[in-house]
């Protein structure tokens, strides 16, 4: 990458008191637009979430501009960077939550686990007595977690409590910690367990992405890569692109081993998607995928 053509991609989130949200869709989303920046941010009465990209001074512009509101004053984000515009489009939605759990009533504004630092992190993860959550979607776990991370196998966050329900005892499992992809996901997780009746709970401090910026590799307790929500796909250590690709049809991200795959087609099929493509939508498919490749040839 050329300093010239660096894209900072931005996220940022916080639980906060917003009854006004609705109100301020318009103006958020007219400033973005003329600045040039892309992505999604969500907003709701319980606070705001997004990821953007453009040049450092247009982010810059963006976040100077939430921050002038005196409730997001010390809104916090997470930077990485890319060469290629990793959205293509700006929007501003609203949202009954900035993270779906399906329960309003948990506020982690009124009550959060304990963060811990990204650099306190691996001591606590170390200890036995301590079990280890990745609250996030079965396929992003599958593509990379920390070690002696357990597994919920959730499709959505919504069967989050469903897990906790069925897997994890207040009384038995005494001390827990959290990871999510940027720590919202794990905040709001930490303020549930603290309404069932778990007593210590735990979180990383900015999530992964924070973890692999700050931690060195060589200390690092993390195995493998961690999925972004934008067209990087993936990030490793340090924040670098990662290996991943998304399936043109299913957008399932694929290893470089998954496209070994006999299902594997480019721009038609994966192993995750062949059995479900009928012959009319194969057809389909492949004028879709000669379409973009002649776009993206220009």
């Amino acid at each position: 990458m050329t300093p010239e053509n660096i894209l900072v991609v931005a996220a940022l989130y916080k639980f906060v008191s917003l009854p006004d949200f609705a109100e301020m869709q318009a103006p958020l989303l007219s400033f973005c637009q003329e600045q040039g920046v892309k992505g999604t941010i969500l907003l709701a009465q319980e606070g705001i979430n997004g990821t953007i990209a453009g040049s450092r001074q247009e982010i810059d512009a963006v976040l100077a501009f939430l921050r002038t509101d005196p409730r997001l004053a010390d809104l916090e984000h997470k930077e990485s960077y890319t060469d290629t515009p990793p959205f293509e489009k700006m929007k501003v939605r609203l949202r009954r939550e900035i993270v779906t759990l399906g329960l309003p009533e948990v506020d982690p504004n009124e009550k959060v686990g304990t963060y811990v630092s990204p650099h306190e992190w691996n001591d606590l993860i170390s200890n036995p007595e301590v079990t280890v959550i990745d609250t996030r979607n079965d396929y992003e776990v599958t593509m990379g977690s920390f070690k002696r991370a357990e597994n919920p196998q959730t499709k959505t966050f919504r069967e989050f409590p469903e897990y906790v329900s069925k897997e994890l005892d207040s009384g038995k499992h005494k001390k827990v910690a959290l990871f999510c992809t940027g720590g919202i996901r794990c905040e709001k997780a930490s303020s549930y367990l603290l309404s069932q009746g778990f007593e210590e709970v735990y979180h990383l401090k900015g999530g992964i992405l924070k973890y692999l910026e700050e931690v060195p590799s060589e200390e690092s307790l993390w195995e493998g890569e961690c999925f972004v929500f934008d067209d990087r796909v993936a990030v490793r250590h340090g924040l670098e692109e990662g290996t991943y690709e998304l399936c043109f049809c299913c957008g399932h991200p694929l290893s470089e081993d998954d496209k070994t795959s006999p299902k594997y087609e480019e721009g038609i099929s994966c192993f995750h998607c062949f059995d479900s493509i009928t012959p009319e939508k194969r057809k389909r498919l492949q004028q879709k995928w000669k379409h973009y490749k002649l776009e993206n040839s220009k």
